[in-house]
């Protein structure tokens, strides 16, 4: 996700484009964003490839749901001395942390993957090829028509928070102006 500290090297960002695996080689895509000169790194190009996987398993081929994504891997960033806002400098030593010797990853290592991999299908699958809709605010105006004032999804059918119908306490003995019958 993009944190605070990432927003100011965004606004260097100029495109992000996708590029597919060539026919014949094994199913990719590759993330490139393309930035102006800057006072964080020297790059003007950085990729993140994704790797995919797009024949079912032949352990379980019932689960087989289409292309998913089995790793990705991203480019080296030149840092300009000083401007790597990925590390903190720690005063206390550490002790000695890496892998597992299984090399498995723990639950949080594979949540941000899980999560890395969602950011990229969705600017593959939703955000550069509607890139023009961004740009001129039809795509936000799009997605704001699914939310109310608060923020809180919309039901389709007009459902209401006061409905009484659907309401276990909801006694309509009680209820001293019932609903008018707007039918006519």
């Amino acid at each position: 996700m993009v944190q605070e500290h990432d927003e100011p090297i965004l606004k260097h960002l100029k495109d992000i484009k996708v590029k597919f695996s060539d026919a014949g080689q094994p199913m990719s895509f590759i993330l490139e964003f393309h930035f102006e000169l800057n006072e964080y790194f020297t790059n003007e190009l950085l990729t993140k490839t994704y790797r995919m996987r797009s024949e079912p398993d032949d352990s379980d081929p019932f689960s087989f749901d289409g292309p998913e994504i089995m790793g990705c891997t991203g480019c080296q960033i030149d840092w300009k001395k000083g401007k790597n806002v990925t590390l903190k400098t720690i005063k206390k030593k550490q002790k000695h942390k890496g892998l597992p010797e299984n090399g498995d990853l723990d639950d949080d290592a594979e949540a941000i993957l899980a999560v890395d991999f969602e950011i990229g299908h969705c600017l593959r699958e939703r955000i550069i090829p509607r890139s023009v809709l961004y740009f001129t605010g039809e795509a936000i105006e799009d997605a704001d028509d699914d939310y109310d004032e608060e923020g809180e999804e919309t039901d389709e059918e007009g459902e209401e928070e006061g409905d009484e119908e659907n309401d276990p306490d909801y006694d309509p003995k009680k209820d001293q102006n019932p609903a008018e019958c707007k039918q006519q």
